[in-house]
């Protein structure tokens, strides 16, 4: 599953980890399934970056895209060395989403996940506080009665989202929303006599 950031119709398609070898290359970490179609030159995107940098509201265009050593690599026009790669490092990339593609069944904006009421057998545990965005996956961070709950945004612990509802269904492993009782130390030494035993 995955989570777009914003509600102007904006996909994040990856993140600049590093300045590659002398020439503006930047090492890529990769948010979409299609890094070969997105990164074709003449693609532009939208910078992600904190206020004062001085990439601040501006965009760049891919002038060329590579794999070296199975690592993504792209290149930006009028990023010619290291040195102007080294300013770009850590922004994140954001593409304006193609009206005309179709969309994504199990993709949603995070203001659309947000708000909406966390259902675990057949009852509200939670709202959707935010949805934090990691390499690996995305998480939901959901505001409990108990806290904060950090749950994997995958279809085994999610299986629904119901927007137009106002809900999601989650199926979460034993441990996730409640501490799991611990053996009493007496029986665990009774078991391991008993196996012992055995």
């Amino acid at each position: 599953m995955a989570a777009a950031k914003s509600p102007k119709n904006q996909l994040r398609v990856g993140r600049l980890v590093k300045a590659h070898g002398l020439k503006g290359a930047l090492k890529l970490e990769l948010y979409t399934d299609d890094p070969n179609g997105r990164f074709v030159p003449g693609a532009t995107f939208t910078l992600q970056v904190p206020e004062h940098s001085q990439w601040h509201g501006k965009t760049v265009t891919v002038r060329e895209f590579r794999w070296m050593n199975s690592h993504p690599v792209v290149f930006f026009e009028g990023v010619d060395d290291r040195t102007a790669a080294e300013t770009l490092v850590r922004a994140i990339l954001w593409i304006d989403q193609d009206e005309d593609a179709p969309a994504e069944p199990d993709a949603w904006y995070d203001h659309q996940l947000i708000g909406l009421d966390v259902i675990r057998d057949g009852a509200v545990v939670g709202k959707v506080a935010r949805v934090d965005h990691f390499p690996a996956q995305d998480l939901l961070a959901v505001a409990t009665d108990a806290g904060e709950v950090l749950v994997p945004f995958v279809a085994a612990i999610v299986p629904e989202v119901d927007v137009e509802g106002g809900r999601i269904v989650v199926t979460p492993p034993p441990g996730l929303f409640e501490e799991l009782p611990e053996t009493e130390p007496e029986q665990a030494a009774e078991a391991e006599t008993r196996d012992a035993e055995a």
